[in-house]
């Protein structure tokens, strides 16, 4: 039987009982109907595993003993920053759940001149709220103990114009290498990702302007969440973890 993995967003210490939050509580509680005396891990994103032992499992409330502490060694060593236009319906859940999967550190939501999501700023804030949930639940899933943050939506020309020290990648069906092409110094990378309809002319100048590299994918047109999760795991295949 597989241990579950729980994320716990508090200091944990060995050889002492932690109470669960509410939605771990309900998770092992109600939905896997765990049982006092099953063993669980446990992780707040310090980069290790804490083997624990569930004391109390009730309907107000779930305990558990943590007994060892041990080193989590599934993060890449790419650390790599996806810059997403935000996509209609559940594709940029699907988007945020694979990336964590294949392991980016940081995400941003974006919107662009032709993005098709129109939210206003009150349900912009929970979006981000839901994808940071999804991640944390991919990180769980995926033996991940670092959970990737979730940045609030920002427009396009905001994230292209901020500092960053790393390569910059932009995916282009005319540029001239693909991404064996690319060279990293310091192994950190942003990859930009477009919306359905891609990136307007002026944009792809303004990346351009803020170092973005144009890079070819292949010859055939692919679907936004497609691209973003094909790019991310070349990336992590050329200068990460995936071999």
């Amino acid at each position: 039987m597989r241990i579950s993995r729980i994320y716990h967003p508090h200091d944990l210490t060995l050889n002492s009982e932690t109470e669960l939050s509410a939605d771990a509580s309900h998770h092992l509680g109600r939905v896997l109907r765990a049982q006092s005396g099953q063993s669980i891990i446990l992780f707040n994103g310090d980069g290790f595993e804490y083997q624990a032992e569930l004391t109390e499992v009730s309907k107000k409330r779930v305990c558990a003993y943590i007994s060892d502490k041990v080193e989590n060694i599934s993060e890449s060593s790419l650390k790599l920053h996806l810059g997403q236009v935000i996509s209609r319906g559940d594709r940029m859940d699907f988007t945020i759940q694979k990336s964590v999967e294949l392991g980016v550190t940081e995400i941003t939501p974006l919107i662009s001149e032709r993005c098709g999501v129109k939210l206003n700023a009150e349900r912009m804030s929970k979006k981000v709220e839901q994808w940071q949930k999804i991640a944390i639940a991919a990180c769980e899933q995926s033996g991940r103990s670092f959970v990737p943050t979730i940045n609030p939506v920002v427009d396009l020309s905001e994230w292209l114009a901020a500092d960053f020290d790393g390569v910059r990648v932009n995916l282009h069906p005319y540029a001239k290498h693909g991404i064996a092409g690319l060279t990293l110094n310091n192994h950190q990378a942003q990859l930009l990702i477009g919306p359905e309809g891609g990136l307007s002319d002026e944009e792809i100048s303004q990346a351009r302007e803020f170092n973005f590299v144009d890079v070819l994918m292949g010859p055939r047109v692919l679907r936004t969440e497609t691209a973003g999760l094909a790019a991310i795991a070349l990336l992590q295949s050329y200068f990460g973890d995936l071999g």
